[in-house]
């Protein structure tokens, strides 16, 4: 079903992305707000080093956001990624530009984002491996709030599909 993610995990922070390296992907998409860095706050120290460290394995950024340009290109600038703003999310548009920006098929990309609805619906669309990451702070706007409720209900069947081989919020070491 395309509004379940392949994988979900407690925190972005927590994603073996080495593994998903050594597995032949080469670049993510990022969602900022509530998968990097709560609602409208600048990149943070963590945020930066993880980039950091992205690019130090060899993989490509990009942020896709429904943000305006200035909220997403100041993020991508403290970063060190592309970006696609107003991406229209779930649009597979976005992601499939931000693949081609990074010089990448859709099936070497992975997509980091804490909603159902919007990233990983899109990037689904689009033909990527979606990683669903609980989102960093309960401030959000009330339309999100809203489709919280929904999410829960789908995350309710995805979790009940994934049964005893469910892994999705398992620790990383």
């Amino acid at each position: 079903m395309n509004l379940f993610p392949n994988e979900e995990y407690r925190s972005t922070y927590e994603i073996p992305f080495p593994s998903f390296y050594k597995e032949g992907y080469r670049g993510v998409i990022f969602d900022i707000d509530n998968t990097l860095v709560p609602h409208g706050f600048p990149a943070d120290e963590k945020a930066i080093q993880l980039f950091l460290e992205l690019k130090r394995l060899g993989f490509a950024t990009c942020l896709v956001s429904n943000n305006k340009k200035e909220r997403v290109a100041s993020f991508a600038e403290e970063v060190g990624a592309d970006y696609i703003f107003k991406a229209g999310k779930p649009s597979r548009k976005g992601y499939l530009q931000a693949a081609k920006t990074m010089g990448l098929s859709k099936d070497q990309v992975l997509c980091v984002g804490d909603q159902i609805f919007t990233d990983t619906w899109g990037a689904r669309r689009a033909g990527m491996y979606t990683l669903l990451v609980k989102k960093i702070d309960s401030k959000e706007e009330i339309q999100i709030v809203l489709k919280r409720v929904l999410e829960a209900v789908v995350l309710f069947f995805y979790h009940l599909t994934k049964g005893a081989k469910y892994h999705a919020l398992r620790k990383t070491n």
